[in-house]
């Protein structure tokens, strides 16, 4: 992607996050998500969270009364954002997402080539304020997603930054495979992600590592077939496996026990 399509699929997510809550009633504001703990305006208090750090505005002086839910430091530190405006009305929070998201893009739409080559630090490590870009594009729509299976309005599966969404997902498949389920040398396995934003990724094991496949060979030891909704909802922890096959949105064809073993460590989510 160029500078200026990474700061166009910003302002894409950012604006179809703001549609869908521009009409979101007192009760949808408070349904409860995948996300264990949050509600819809916990989840957009998140975005609004994450946007006001990069511009640089402190941290609200507030203690959340309840951690049970958070897993690690950086789940910590984001509830004390979350649980800092749960006393609000969710309308309050999406004019404070609108006035961030407005002031960030003016500083993205500012910016030069050395800007986004800057270096800093992402939630997967160091690297450059680029980098960091194509994460929260794709950490958004995420968001945005969990947001529309808790209110029952699908939307945005298709489209730039669903396929960016997408690609961000696909580049976790070898290491589940090859890191994290580790089949013999040699195994090959293909998901079957249908679709406007699918894909088929094909991913073999060579020695002790996995790579990606120019094109999905004819007999894999497991092909798994599931929609792009399905894919996010395991890729980032938001369906337990067995909720997903027992719901019928997985298709195992082959090594059942081996679909099953790959199902179980396709999570990438800290």
């Amino acid at each position: 992607m160029s500078d200026e399509e990474i700061v166009d699929k910003m302002e894409a997510v950012w604006r179809s996050i703001e549609n869908l809550c521009s009409s979101l009633s007192d009760q949808d504001w408070a349904t409860t998500t995948d996300c264990p703990g949050w509600s819809v305006q916990d989840q957009l208090s998140h975005l609004v969270g994450s946007e006001t750090r990069l511009l640089g505005r402190p941290a609200p002086d507030h203690t959340p009364k309840e951690l049970s839910h958070t897993k690690n430091e950086a789940g910590a530190r984001n509830e004390v954002l979350v649980d800092w405006r749960r006393s609000w009305p969710g309308p309050r929070v999406l004019e404070e997402f609108r006035e961030v998201t407005g002031l960030r893009l003016e500083v993205l739409r500012a910016m030069g080539p050395g800007d986004f080559e800057a270096e800093t630090q992402t939630p997967i490590g160091p690297g450059t304020v680029r980098d960091l870009l194509a994460i929260r594009i794709f950490d958004a729509w995420v968001h945005e997603q969990d947001m529309r299976r808790a209110v029952n309005r699908p939307g945005h599966l298709e489209g730039p930054v669903a396929e960016h969404a997408m690609g961000r997902m696909a580049m976790a498949m070898p290491y589940v495979i090859g890191r994290k389920v580790q089949p013999a040398d040699g195994t090959e396995v293909v998901f079957d992600v249908t679709g406007a934003a699918g894909r088929v990724l094909a991913v073999a094991m060579d020695g002790t590592r996995a790579k990606y496949l120019e094109s999905p060979p004819d007999s894999p030891a497991v092909r798994l077939g599931m929609d792009v909704e399905t894919f996010a909802c395991l890729t980032c922890g938001r369906w337990s496996p067995d909720e997903a096959m027992g719901s019928g949105k997985v298709a195992i064809d082959g090594d059942r026990a081996l679909g099953e073993r790959i199902l179980g460590q396709m999570n990438i989510m800290i």
